[in-house]
């Protein structure tokens, strides 16, 4: 199985250990078809790390968004104070048995993760069950960091680069905070039917825009030219955020380049049909199809390839 090639890779061999690594490996797999499709182009023995990171996270982002399970959001934050607990003994003590959790310590050890990565991506999960709305980008800025730039900074010791590490991490968290600003404006409408508005208000009534509006549209199926104007602008933000993000690409290590690169450019295709829908995503989620990720995934395969044979 690809399971067992790259966990042979990685040379993770404890039975429990693979068991928690295919664990997140399954969880990436479901939760993150862009990322998930990106880490094939990585090396076998990096993928279990970066399955682990993003396993955990879509985990920990579900127990927080899966807000019509049945769960009460007391319950919701309870299990999510465990989740906090069990990770941060597993890290104290270098090893836990939480199925999901083992994978995560144990990558966090094997590439020396800063901790502080995971204590604010859960702190701003802990935001998810509290904060509805975001009156300024300042304010937005906060939650981003822990949801999204820790992200990156925990993923690029297992990336690699070719410079100081120091030199790269600016880079890698802009473009962990790209992709979140990116889903932000893909999921508008499943936002709201949650009850959070990941748009600064401020922003949006410099435009006329105010929640109501913006409800009023997903109910309606009918968007309102200030509601696409005021989309439009954070489309233009979203893509200044790419710009600063993109040069961290070359200081990657080189086989970790057209992996990053292309999540880089399956992102950015989103924000490309955003506008060719003329921000119309109240309506419905905008999708990459399966057979366009594949066009922009190819030649990325084969320059991993060329990069691993060199």
């Amino acid at each position: 199985m690809s399971v067992d090639r790259e966990l042979d890779a990685a040379a993770i061999t404890d039975p429990v250990l693979r068991q928690a690594y295919a664990r997140c490996r399954a969880l990436n797999a479901v939760h993150g078809r862009t990322y998930y499709l990106a880490t094939r182009l990585l090396k076998r023995e990096q993928r279990p790390a970066v399955h682990a990171l993003y396993g955990f996270a879509r985990w920990a982002d579900d127990i927080v968004d899966e807000v019509h399970d049945g769960r009460t959001p007391t319950e919701r934050a309870a299990q999510l104070s465990t989740v906090e607990e069990t990770l941060l003994a597993g890290l104290a003590a270098g090893r836990s048995d939480d199925p999901v959790i083992a994978a995560v310590v144990d990558t966090a050890g094997r590439y020396g993760i800063d901790h502080r990565n995971f204590t604010d991506f859960l702190a701003s999960m802990r935001m998810d069950l509290e904060v509805t709305d975001y009156p300024t980008y300042a304010d937005l800025a906060r939650y981003v960091h822990g949801s999204a730039a820790v992200i990156g900074l925990q993923v690029l010791p297992v990336l690699g680069t070719s410079v100081p590490r120091a030199e790269a991490e600016p880079a890698a968290a802009a473009l962990g905070v790209a992709f979140q600003l990116t889903n932000f404006l893909r999921d508008v409408g499943e936002d709201l039917d949650r009850g959070r508005v990941y748009l600064p208000a401020d922003e949006l009534a410099a435009f006329g825009v105010d929640r109501q509006m913006l409800l009023h549209a997903r109910k309606s199926g009918r968007t309102d030219q200030r509601i696409r104007r005021a989309l439009a602008h954070q489309v233009a933000r979203a893509r200044a955020v790419y710009r600063d993000a993109e040069p961290g690409i070359a200081m990657l290590a080189p086989r970790s380049r057209p992996c990053v690169g292309t999540a880089f450019r399956l992102y950015g295709r989103i924000l490309d049909l955003i506008e060719e829908a003329d921000h119309d995503v109240l309506g419905g989620r905008v999708v990459v199809s399966g057979g366009r990720r594949l066009a922009i995934a190819l030649p990325a395969l084969a320059r991993s390839v060329l990069v691993r044979s060199a």
